[in-house]
């Protein structure tokens, strides 16, 4: 089919199949991409508005068996950069996070094997009681079947235990690309793409809501892209489980991988990936830009390629930073920025509920 038929088909508010999807990642009319997304968007999201929410995203150890070569952030547990914290020093953060406005703690960590079980059910119980301001958005894939394995519990029980004790959100990070070429080479440990899908899979069943996340610009193909996209439309058809997609570009600065890069991932790029994945994502009700990955002029722009959701404040944030990319913001900065892009910007929650719309000032008319 020719590519302006795909984007027609699109634009009618028709499906389309993995190699349309394919076509539209070589298109290079980038403008009539974004234009097409821009109405899906719309469609998704009638009202001229942006959320966002207010959050941080501290990690609780960086010690990690899993050994990721796209990964800055990790350490061995005897080297002497590498920490550990307490429950009780989590819930200090937490409680100061809270006094600053923050509403979600996005908690991820490294693997840590030394960790028992009984470590993360007290966490998300004492965040729950005593920061009832905070709503948890903790842990992994990585991390949850990490728990299966120290505690002998299957990814349900863990998923079941957690929930008991107030957990019903999760990140999507882990995924990378969802390709088992590609994972093999770049996160091997981690297990096919299945070990990704599996454990979303039964968070969904369970009543958990979980964004999914896709790491781009390292060693994929768009092939590789296209069974990731595809792998996760086929599980929202199947559960509906998740809110949000959100795709960002690999930092590839003080990482294994780094060496084998011989392109870094551009911002035409990343404006391709977003309006592709809303035009083939059509049961998501979210695209997410990323002003902290991509920079705050294109995490603008993006809101004009599919983008309806502008991420969070990440008050803190180590991951990025380890690969000496840092990126900051405040909530002001970050309502300004919308406001620019010219939308009206909604702060949100975890779950998507608005809590707050802060209107654009009109433009004052000329006479």
């Amino acid at each position: 089919m020719d590519t302006k038929d795909i984007l027609r088909k699109a634009f009618d508010g028709e499906r389309i199949n993995e190699q349309e999807c394919l076509q539209l990642l070589s298109y290079n009319d980038l403008l009539e991409l974004g234009e097409v997304a821009n109405e899906v968007r719309f469609r998704h999201n009638p009202y001229e508005v942006v959320t966002f929410v207010v959050d941080s995203n501290p990690n609780y150890t960086n010690v990690c068996n899993v050994d990721c070569t796209f990964c800055a952030f990790y350490r061995k547990k005897d080297d002497p950069d590498a920490y550990t914290y307490s429950i009780d020093e989590l819930i200090k953060k937490f409680k100061e996070s809270a006094n600053r406005g923050i509403t979600t703690i996005l908690l991820q960590g490294g693997v840590n094997p030394d960790l028992p079980f009984e470590y993360y059910l007290e966490l998300v119980e004492k965040t729950r009681k005593e920061v009832p301001e905070i709503h948890p958005h903790f842990f992994t894939t990585s991390e949850i079947i990490g728990m299966s394995e120290v505690s002998g519990l299957s990814i349900r029980e863990v998923l079941i235990k957690l929930k008991e004790v107030g957990l019903n959100t999760i990140p999507g990070g882990g995924a990378e690309i969802l390709s088992d070429r590609v994972r093999k080479k770049i996160s091997k440990k981690k297990g096919p793409s299945s070990s990704w899908l599996d454990v979303m899979r039964e968070a969904h069943l369970l009543g958990y809501k979980t964004t999914a996340t896709m790491m781009f610009g390292h060693i994929e193909t768009n092939e590789d892209i296209i069974i990731h996209l595809s792998s996760i439309r086929k599980l929202q058809d199947e559960t509906k489980g998740f809110t949000a997609f959100i795709p960002w570009s690999f930092k590839p600065e003080n990482t294994p991988l780094e060496k084998h890069i011989k392109t870094y991932s551009s911002p035409y790029r990343y404006l391709q990936i977003i309006a592709v994945s809303r035009i083939f994502l059509d049961n998501f009700p979210h695209i997410q830009a990323s002003w902290f990955s991509e920079g705050k002029k294109i995490g603008q722009v993006a809101l004009h390629f599919g983008a309806d959701d502008f991420g969070g404040t990440l008050e803190e944030e180590n991951v990025h930073a380890a690969a000496n990319f840092i990126n900051r913001s405040t909530k002001d900065e970050v309502i300004e920025l919308i406001h620019g892009a010219g939308f009206d910007a909604a702060q949100r929650d975890t779950l998507y509920n608005i809590l707050k719309v802060y209107h654009k000032k009109p433009v004052a008319q000329s006479t």
